[in-house]
């Protein structure tokens, strides 16, 4: 019982500073990756599908992401797909690649990407700490039921907020790397 509960809290932190570093690479810096359009999804015949299932996607150079697709009659969907998008780039089809050239970005944006970063993490801090709360409830149960020592739990909680502490510093530290390669000029 003492472990399950060890490894289900880790498991579900693990996963919140994941899905956070995740969701940084769909944020623009100062320069084109592949993962800035990864989470775009085109219209292809019906069904909405991820743009890296229709196509290449490569960045010959800093400012530039060249998108290949499979089939040259997609280029179109994915042409409004990426207008639709949050990017804020309007893509440039010579009818068999789309290219994207990202202009670089103003201090005015990039404070206001760092800042949406901030709220990101915060929100994967908080969904550490209700990890935490879920995790230390598990505890108070196990103990109730007697499943475990009173000394047990007393560790299994103190195990819990050291994993808490690692993780919050993980998600630290991917903001941290966000930040700079955002405010990189």
């Amino acid at each position: 019982m003492y472990d399950d509960i060890l490894l289900d809290v880790e498991d579900k932190m693990e996963k919140a500073v994941a899905h956070l570093v995740s969701e940084f690479n769909h944020i623009r810096t100062g320069r084109a990756t592949p993962g800035l359009v990864d989470g775009v999804r085109v219209d292809y015949y019906g069904a909405p599908t991820p743009l890296k299932q229709l196509a290449t996607i490569s960045v010959p150079e800093a400012r530039l992401i060249v998108i290949k697709p499979f089939d040259p009659g997609s280029i179109k969907e994915i042409e409004k797909a990426i207008q639709k998008s949050e990017l804020g780039v309007t893509p440039a089809s010579d009818g068999k690649l789309v290219r994207l050239n990202l202009p670089p970005l103003s201090e005015e944006q990039r404070k206001k990407l760092a800042a949406r970063c901030k709220e990101m993490a915060e929100a994967a801090r908080v969904s550490i700490r209700n990890v935490r709360r879920d995790g230390n409830k598990a505890a108070d149960g196990a103990l109730a039921d007697g499943a475990i020592t009173e000394d047990q739990g007393a560790k299994l909680k103190d195990e819990i907020q050291a994993l808490t502490k690692k993780h919050e510093g993980g998600v630290d530290e991917a903001l941290g790397r966000k930040t700079k390669e955002i405010m990189e000029v």
